[in-house]
């Protein structure tokens, strides 16, 4: 799947006022600090609609793998249990089935009743999910955070600005030293890192009226 870059062009040029920066190497730069993060962060942070995946279950809680989830009435969320061995589907419906917490999909306690809403199959411990459960899903952010922006743009100027990654350069009286975390094109520095790891952890569903 191709993602676009977090931040645009314009972004990026209205991000260092005065310097020219051709459409074709400000793209170039906003991929490689795009791919940077979500590297980092092992998400793909743009807004994806009704991506389906297939998941290892067998145990209480599912974790779904992008974030943030999005549940509203245009986006609902499809699960379908798969016992290993039967070939069919099963769907499980939240509040009756599991709750949703974050990215997480938690079947019921054990201190209910053992019912077939409780887990698959009968024999298996209460609350526990199929051995392969199918999820359809929507996730990631329809508008980009101003700190994720802000990592990404600067990144991406870190790479226009010192692309031969020199520690100094000068210009008749002028001269400028760059600081060493400039140095690799696309290089998060540990402000970077602290910005970025709210975004690697587990938040809540959106949910609309």
């Amino acid at each position: 799947m191709s993602l676009p870059p977090l931040a645009t062009p314009d972004d990026l040029r209205d991000y260092l006022p005065g310097v020219t920066i051709p459409t074709a190497s400000a793209l170039l730069a906003l991929r490689i600090a795009s791919r940077r993060i979500r590297k980092h962060t092992r998400q793909t942070l743009t807004f994806i609609e009704a991506e389906t995946v297939i998941l290892t279950g067998g145990e209480r809680v599912l974790r779904l793998p992008q974030r943030p989830l999005l549940v509203d009435a245009d986006h609902p969320l499809t699960v379908l249990e798969i016992p290993d061995g039967t070939g069919i589907e099963v769907p499980a419906v939240e509040g009756r089935d599991f709750t949703v917490q974050g990215n997480e999909l938690t079947r019921g306690s054990p201190l209910y009743a053992p019912t077939r809403t409780m887990g698959w199959p009968y024999s298996r411990p209460l609350g526990v999910w199929a051995d392969r459960v199918k999820v359809t899903y929507s996730h990631g952010y329809q508008e980009v955070p101003e700190d994720l922006l802000g990592v990404c743009l600067d990144l991406a100027a870190a790479t226009v600005t010192n692309p031969r990654r020199l520690r100094s350069s000068s210009a008749g009286a002028t001269s400028e030293t760059y600081t060493v975390e400039t140095f690799g094109t696309g290089s998060l520095t540990s402000d970077h890192r602290a910005t970025l790891r709210e975004y690697m952890q587990s938040g809540h569903s959106v949910r609309q009226s």
